[in-house]
């Protein structure tokens, strides 16, 4: 098998049985991205030198047995929105083309710590502003198991992953755009608890909606990662002060637990016959295994997408407000006064999405509309909240769908509202900050499908649980690409 097709688990007992380097390893990996990347335009940038730098200093720490842990040596990519130290940081926006952060985001600093391999930066939506990273500076990334298809909002890293230029990699999920990533490119994927992962060094966009997890092609791999990446961090005050719990049971054993079906997930919004059937079977699979399921109800669902979007414009409205052409970033030449320097810049730096959203977000702050639209957003996001709360007193786990049906095809055209209409199913995890993953439950029309995964607040030990036995009856998909 070539290393790169291999998954964490293989690579690890190579590296450990000194049957091959990691510097061999990342070389491989590197020669698969010179080799894919101009077709699938995965990676804004590549970081040779210093992955095989680091690669170096792995091997050296292998040699002593000096602070070896699962992903010591293995290469990893990273999305381009969560800053890196002397490694440009676009969030595949033009504002931001040229910026070198002077510091590492603390998910950064943890990969290191742990002796990972950065191999470069993938490419997303405009300050993750979007769902099928066709709002890129540097153009649209296309999915690996078809080229003229989206691999959903993260779709860089997911495209990576997918067709083995990276084993794993860490990307940010605001409405759902990790899971779509990972449900389209036939990965697991993983929205962590609000506060599990820190958030520092991660460009801000929505900052009480987003969070970064893992992408791998395996359960195993993913929850290995979130282990390395998630815990308590002094410079995120949103974080839980709490250790992560260990996975002690990471080969299922779900007998006796209650799985929840939420009936407005599996009626009408759009979703295909297809992949109803499909999350139905992956239900079948999981009561011979011993869960139970129960019907819940979760009513204000009709009402997150929208609460969603305008919380969602106006947090980023705000954040992005930084970008003005004074401090950092791009500035437009035509600077002959104040106002035409903040109007420029910002009208030449940003796209339509981002800049979408940032009209939108300056209405709903408005005094005229803020108690019209963000306070009563606000309050649908407790209704959230609590109907969860309810909702998990009669179950342990929600079952639901990550998308309607297969990816998208690249270039279709589509109003704006019909692409957050996409993020139904998975926007409301982020409302109410919950732990929501996505693991394939099959192919639907030869495409991969995922099933979607949402338990209480930091109870993803349990999540992990229950898709490693999904993984086991629905099988690994493995994306035509990677064997070739």
């Amino acid at each position: 098998m070539e290393l790169y097709a291999m998954s964490l688990g293989e690579l690890r007992k190579a590296l450990d049985n000194k049957e091959v380097s990691s510097k061999e390893i990342t070389g491989a990996f590197l020669k698969r991205i010179s080799q894919l990347n101009p077709e699938l335009n995965a990676f804004v940038t590549i970081t040779p030198e210093e992955a095989l730098a680091a690669a170096d200093e792995a091997d050296a720490r292998l040699a002593r047995r000096e602070r070896v842990t699962p992903l010591t040596g293995i290469p990893v990519a990273v999305a381009d929105n969560i800053c890196t130290q002397g490694i440009r940081t676009t969030c595949a926006s033009r504002m931001l083309e040229n910026f070198i952060p002077p510091y590492n985001a603390t998910v950064i600093s943890r990969l290191r710590e742990a002796g990972a391999v950065l191999v470069g930066k993938t490419n997303m939506d405009e300050f993750a502003a979007g769902s099928t990273t066709e709002y890129s500076r540097f153009g649209p990334v296309r999915n690996p198991w078809d080229p003229g298809r989206t691999p959903g909002g993260a779709g860089g890293a997911a495209a990576a992953v997918a067709a083995g230029l990276a084993p794993l990699a860490v990307a940010s999920d605001t409405g759902g755009s990790l899971r779509r990533a990972a449900a389209f490119c036939g990965l697991t994927g993983i929205k962590p608890t609000y506060g599990r992962v820190s958030r520092y060094g991660l460009t801000a966009l929505a900052s009480s909606l987003e969070q970064a997890g893992p992408l791998a092609r395996r359960v195993k791999d993913a929850a290995a990662l979130y282990q390395v990446i998630a815990g308590p961090d002094p410079c995120d005050t949103t974080c839980f002060a709490g250790p992560v719990a260990e996975f002690d049971r990471p080969d299922g054993e779900i007998d006796g637990l209650k799985i929840g079906l939420p009936r407005e997930y599996f009626t009408g919004n759009g979703l295909w016959p297809a992949m109803k059937d499909m999350l139905l079977t992956a239900v079948n699979s999981l009561e011979k295994m011993g869960a139970a399921t129960v019907e819940v109800s979760l009513p204000s669902t009709r009402y997150a997408l929208a609460a969603h979007l305008l919380l969602a414009a106006g947090e980023g409205g705000s954040n992005l407000a930084r970008y003005d052409g004074i401090r950092y970033g791009y500035r437009s030449p035509e600077t002959k006064d104040i106002y035409a320097l903040y109007t420029k810049t910002r009208q030449e730096g940003f796209g339509d999405e981002v800049k979408r959203r940032i009209i939108l977000g300056t209405l709903v702050l408005s005094a005229e509309c803020y108690e019209d639209y963000y306070l009563r957003a606000q309050k649908i996001r407790t209704l959230v909240r609590e109907e969860f709360s309810r909702a998990f007193t009669a179950c342990d786990v929600i079952l639901a769908p990550v998308a309607a049906g297969p990816p998208p095809e690249l270039g279709e055209e589509r109003e704006p509202l019909d692409l957050y209409l996409e993020e139904y199913f998975t926007v409301a995890a982020n409302l109410a900050g919950l732990p929501a993953l996505s693991v394939p439950g099959g192919l639907v029309d030869g495409l991969p499908g995922g099933v979607q995964l949402m338990g209480p607040a930091g109870t993803e030990e349990t999540l992990f649980r229950v898709a490693r036995s999904l993984e086991k009856a629905a099988g690994e998909l493995s994306c035509p690409l990677l064997n070739k």
